[in-house]
């Protein structure tokens, strides 16, 4: 075509290509603002608008209501292209007769899917709060002119579904706000967003309401505590040289506490005039003891330290006997990790082995094995480590005993009367090539 004739073309058909463009450029839009406001982030939305943001306030409107406003965009989205589709076709079909049809679908079918569909999504997905932010009014009105028809739409797809035993208005999330906050940091723990440390540290407040006090109390096989029928001189002694500021008093028997002994407590009674460690009455320095259930969560009972403005507990079960305890320090490791301090004693609980084995003492909780080694070993019906052994293996294993489970080959290297004391832990592919 000469440059006169494409002069002519234009000028003859200029009304129809000139909507054509316009059509694309709407579609374009609305493609868009589609993308755009389906990939926001909430939280982000929430924080522009906290800071006065306004059009961070009419996206939250706008996807409160995301069905409506999925409705309103896809029926100008589907209108543009529809029209802009026909007035092609008519446009073709002037020009050049019969052929027109299959030659405006092929042109219309390539500007739309370029222009309308995979540059403006691409567009939007890229930066998709920047384009929400801009494009928000404009969807604003447009939903509140379209908006009634959106949700006569809704209303036949709900009723059309609802045939077919599909309630949409009964859908609810599958997925708890702790479980997307806690998928949202694995995710970018994974792509590098989030160090390992911090997703630890997350996941352990998001923990907080699922964890009970007998997943993390010291047991009362490992408990210290003192009798108050000692000689007052080996009490005295006892609490100077443990590495803990409070110990649990018991009289008679482990399962009768009746006091909880804070060290400086002490110490403010021997400086006291005339008083000697062998004249000095215990039990009269001792503080109530609390007693706690061992089914109340870790986020209730942290609230109730601080409520109480206490750190220590006794732990007990539905029957009242003494499971163990528990303290502040206990319920804040389970969120940073472990605290130690210069008079903290050093616990080998978990050593690395030359041949790339783990050797883990059996009172070990899966927990912490799993933070410090990044496993992934389950902790629902076990503590620690030895009790997911006997678990699994449904019995109380000898010495020598190998089981391979949860991608990982244990062996029993220690066991004390029906204690699993000692365990050796390697992975279930490279033990397939060395013998146990």
């Amino acid at each position: 075509m000469t440059l006169d004739g494409t002069l002519a073309f234009l000028s003859a058909y200029w009304p129809e290509i000139v909507s054509i463009v316009a059509l694309v450029l709407m579609s374009a839009f609305f493609s868009g603002s589609e993308t755009a406001l389906t990939a926001v982030s909430r939280s982000r939305i929430h924080t522009l608008e906290a800071n006065g943001e306004q059009r961070a306030g009419i996206v939250r409107q706008l996807i409160e209501r995301r069905d409506r406003l999925i409705g309103a965009l896809l029926i100008g989205n589907n209108l543009a292209n529809i029209l802009s589709s026909s007035l092609a076709t008519s446009l073709f079909l002037g020009v050049f007769g019969n052929s027109g049809v299959a030659l405006a679908t092929l042109a219309m079918t390539v500007i739309l899917v370029i222009f309308a569909e995979v540059l403006p999504k691409s567009w939007a997905i890229s930066t998709p709060d920047r384009f929400a932010l801009n494009t928000a009014p404009a969807v604003k009105m447009f939903v509140a002119v379209v908006g009634p028809v959106s949700s006569f739409v809704n209303a036949i797809v709900r009723r059309i579904l609802s045939l077919f035993g599909i309630n949409l208005s009964r859908e609810v999330s599958m997925l708890s706000a702790h479980e997307e906050l806690r998928g949202a940091v694995d995710l970018l723990h994974r792509e590098g967003s989030v160090v390992k440390a911090d997703r630890d540290r997350l996941g352990g407040v998001l923990d907080l309401g699922e964890l009970e006090l007998s997943d993390i109390m010291v047991h009362r096989t490992a408990m210290r505590a003192i009798n108050a029928d000692d000689p007052p001189e080996v009490v005295v002694r006892t609490i100077l040289e443990s590495p803990f500021t409070r110990m649990p008093l018991w009289r008679g028997t482990t399962d009768n506490i009746i006091g909880v002994v804070h060290a400086k407590d002490l110490l403010r009674a021997l400086a006291e005039p005339n008083v000697e460690p062998e004249n000095l009455d215990i039990s009269k320095i001792a503080q109530k003891p609390w007693f706690v259930p061992d089914s109340t969560s870790l986020e209730n009972q942290l609230n109730a330290f601080l409520r109480r403005k206490q750190h220590f507990a006794v732990v007990v079960d539905e029957y009242g006997e003494v499971q163990g305890i528990v303290t502040l320090e206990d319920i804040l490791e389970e969120i940073v990790g472990d605290i130690s301090d210069e008079h903290d004693i050093e616990m080998q609980g978990v050593r690395q082995e030359a041949d790339g084995s783990i050797v883990v003492d059996g009172t070990v909780p899966i927990r912490d094995l799993n933070r410090a080694l990044d496993w992934h070993l389950p902790d629902e019906e076990a503590t620690t480590i030895a009790g997911l052994v006997i678990h699994e293996s449904m019995t109380i294993p000898e010495e020598r005993q190998a089981f391979t489970f949860h991608g990982k080959r244990f062996i029993v290297m220690k066991r004390e009367k029906n204690r699993i004391t000692r365990l050796r832990i390697r992975s279930a592919e490279e033990d397939g090539a060395k013998p146990a």
